[in-house]
């Protein structure tokens, strides 16, 4: 028996077909879209909030002040800004050299508290940072290391406005993946004298790698996708932004603070990534990968390690390690730049 023909046949059939791809596009399409969304939550940094106030910072509640700084796109960050005491025979209305402090993914300002007391006994301003969809700076539909540095050019450019402070002394500590962003930034600017790095990892491929292991993420397949996905959103290659590469590039003295039972980030990334730099000092620390409470022990070279590079000088009296961070450093001039051979 013979099926009946429809009118029009080979344009009806071409039509259907055209309409068959289309479908099968538009599934492909939104099973993408599906995987994007799944990967951005799945990845999403955990939103801490905090309350701080002036008396968690300082002991005088004129010296610390909330604040609110212009971020990329005009998104606004959140910070604290505190002031040093007088003193320290620093002449009256003399500017002050700033530190910028940036946590790690899931932190926030509060958890850099710490670093304040030392350093603002030591006569440098300190600003602590809320990175975008962190603590209580505005959100964003992702963040990334990439972004992460975004808000430290951000905030050091706020910072140089300021009354009081020295815009030709600033310097940058940060944590984990904010220690990395502050590699990243330092690799592509001359403006910070100097950098300290508490608990970064070498490459971000390596902490994918780890995190999809732990979630039991097949990497063959899946996680194979989501590697090659995360770096397309965050528009670079994983490679161009590892601090194996970016240490390398920074032209300021770094200093590698790195918990010896640090679970997170083996010690051995830090000892790699003072490897691959000629200019790079490391303070190994006992402790884990939160370095809050272990750092109290060091503050002295920490501070010693700043006050040296602010004043273009060789840390004679330092530890070894410090002294290999800024052996070259008084051959630089202001805002880091070398001077030559």
């Amino acid at each position: 028996m013979a099926l009946p023909r429809r009118a029009g046949g080979r344009p009806i059939l071409i039509l259907e077909s055209i309409g068959i791809t289309i479908g099968i596009a538009t599934g492909l399409l939104g099973a993408r879209q599906l995987a994007h969304l799944a990967i951005l939550r799945g990845l999403r940094a955990p939103r801490i909030t905090h309350a701080l106030k002036a008396a968690d910072l300082s002991a005088e509640a004129d010296r610390a002040r909330a604040v609110r700084i212009p971020g990329p796109g005009g998104r606004g960050l959140s910070g604290w800004l505190v002031m040093p005491p007088d003193g320290n025979g620093r002449a009256v209305g003399a500017s002050v050299p700033a530190v910028l402090a940036l946590h790690g993914w899931g932190g926030n300002a509060a958890m850099m508290k710490p670093v304040v007391p030392p350093l603002s006994a030591a006569g440098f301003a300190v600003l602590l940072v809320d990175a975008r969809c962190h603590g209580l700076s505005d959100g964003e539909s992702f963040t990334s290391m990439p972004r992460f540095a975004e808000d430290i050019a951000a905030g050091l450019a706020w910072l140089r406005r300021q009354p009081g402070i020295d815009a030709d002394r600033l310097a940058l500590i940060g944590h984990s993946v904010g220690a990395a962003a502050t590699l990243l930034h330092a690799s592509a600017h001359r403006d910070v004298r100097a950098v300290i790095s508490l608990s970064s990892f070498a490459h971000p491929r390596e902490v994918m790698r780890r995190y999809m292991d732990e979630k039991r993420v097949p990497y063959p397949v899946i996680g194979w996708y989501v590697m090659r996905h995360v770096q397309r959103v965050i528009g670079t290659g994983f490679d161009a932004i590892a601090p194996l590469r970016t240490i390398t590039l920074a032209r300021c003295p770094v200093l590698l603070v790195h918990g010896l039972q640090d679970a997170t980030v083996p010690f051995e990334d830090a000892r790699r990534l003072q490897a691959a730099s000629a200019d790079a000092g490391l303070l190994p620390v006992p402790g884990d990968h939160d370095l809050s409470e272990a750092l109290a022990p060091h503050a002295g070279e920490l501070v010693g390690f700043l006050t040296c590079a602010f004043e273009d000088r060789p840390a004679a009296d330092s530890a070894p390690g410090l002294r290999l961070a800024v052996r070259q450093h008084h051959r630089r001039k202001p805002g880091g730049v070398p001077a030559g051979p």
